[in-house]
């Protein structure tokens, strides 16, 4: 009897495409999904069980144990969004099928962990300490000075990330839930996609955020584009084997690390570790890398998962036409769920993007967290980061989205404020 592969799948769109990656005749393959996710699972399936929410650990357990009862103990379980993972390594462990444990994912997951092994290897990051009460920081404060962030050292998405001016602000520290206290640093911030072999980098790439996560949590649209600068690549690349090596080891992974980047007195690059997630970074990441570079990425997470050895084709040097990619969200205009009642883009813009996921008018917009569920997506390339950098600005310009919450409030225009 062939293998039963249990996948735990939430997203709507093809940011997976498990077919390609897993036989679906050779292997009994079932799925843990939402309604929304089921959109999305292949045609070829050996089972699926939906619930309402794929990080609802209970609900989970529950969909496997029918799963288990109908197909056999899985000898894999596979989660490729961020969200899923604590769920998917305890479902493992509680079955007792071979993959990444909580132990194993806690260096990935606890803020704390994960900066004290990238420090610990020598590499730069913020002051830091754990934060499990106001008094704590306020003592940090008392070192190391104002500003500080404060943010939770389990978390996704900038949720609940706190910047700390002074005393006053002491405040707004959350004591429910364990949190992290480091000195705020104002250098832009990178983020870093990719693979570490176990030995190596093999292909990555890094890119500026146009704004910030933090922002985008805040009503600001949020853009990335990618860096084409050899000296800047040079010292990111370096700063990235780095913490491939301190927190993968000789194990290999795929990363979205995001970084500072700034530049000493004599202009050398400055990179300050940020945090790394275990896992293809979110947004239009993605479908980039298939678009833009033909490299899947979740390819590559997939076969770690299945316990096979990653191999992805190289990415091409600049000076052998390598493309620039970028891409655009745009956040709700008023807090989900809502209705879209207006969706306008000036006409000197249409073209900039290759690709727009826009919602038409009337469509409701779920509140279901994470980037995929946002006012809309936008996806760019071009031959130049400059090129493309414009393309986003001017598209985040020209684009307005008017939504009515459920309670038919009046309509609010999205905020369009994007920095250079």
């Amino acid at each position: 009897m062939s293998e039963h592969v249990v996948v735990i799948h939430r997203w709507r769109d093809s940011h997976a495409l498990y077919a390609r990656y897993l036989d679906h005749a050779a292997f009994r393959v079932s799925y843990v999904t939402t309604p929304m996710g089921r959109q999305s699972v292949p045609a070829d399936v050996a089972d699926i069980v939906e619930v309402a929410a794929t990080d609802d650990l209970p609900a989970v357990f529950q969909a496997v144990t029918e799963l288990v009862e109908r197909h056999g103990p899985p000898a894999r379980v596979v989660a490729l969004n961020e969200g899923d993972l604590d769920t998917a390594a305890v479902v493992r462990g509680l079955f007792g099928c071979p993959g990444q444990t909580r132990a194993e994912l806690a260096p990935f997951r606890d803020k704390l962990a994960m900066t004290t092994r990238v420090a610990d290897a020598g590499l730069r990051a913020p002051a830091f300490a754990d934060a499990p009460d106001a008094e704590v920081v306020a003592a940090f404060a008392a070192e190391h000075g104002w500003p500080l962030i404060v943010k939770p050292r389990l978390g996704t998405a900038s949720r609940g990330v706190l910047r700390l001016d002074g005393p006053a602000d002491l405040a707004a520290v959350d004591a429910t839930e364990p949190r992290l206290v480091q000195t705020y640093c104002g250098d832009p911030i990178y983020h870093v996609d990719g693979l570490w072999d176990g030995t190596e980098l093999g292909p990555w790439r890094a890119s500026r955020y146009l704004n910030t996560c933090v922002d985008f949590t805040t009503g600001a649209m949020l853009g990335s584009v990618e860096e084409d600068d050899p000296v800047l690549l040079a010292a990111i690349g370096e700063f990235a084997a780095g913490v491939g090596a301190a927190l993968g080891g000789s194990q290999p992974w795929v990363f979205h690390l995001e970084v500072f980047v700034g530049a000493e007195l004599d202009g050398t690059p400055r990179v300050t570790f940020l945090e790394a997630g275990n896992r293809v970074g979110g947004a239009e990441i993605p479908f980039l890398w298939r678009e833009v570079h033909g490299v899947d990425l979740m390819a590559a997470a997939m076969a770690i998962q299945l316990g096979e050895v990653p191999s992805l084709p190289s990415l091409p040097p600049r000076e052998q036409g390598a493309r620039v990619g970028g891409w655009l969200l745009v956040p709700t205009p008023v807090a989900a769920p809502c209705r879209v009642v207006a969706a306008k883009s000036r006409p000197d813009i249409e073209g900039a993007p290759y690709a727009r996921i826009v919602p038409p008018v009337g469509y409701r917009i779920p509140k279901v967290g994470g980037y995929e569920h946002v006012g809309a997506r936008f996806r760019f390339r071009g031959e130049r980061t400059a090129e493309v950098a414009e393309a986003i600005l001017a598209t985040a310009a020209g684009f307005r989205l008017e939504c009515v919450p459920d309670s038919e409030a009046p309509l609010t225009a999205c905020t369009n404020a994007m920095s250079a």
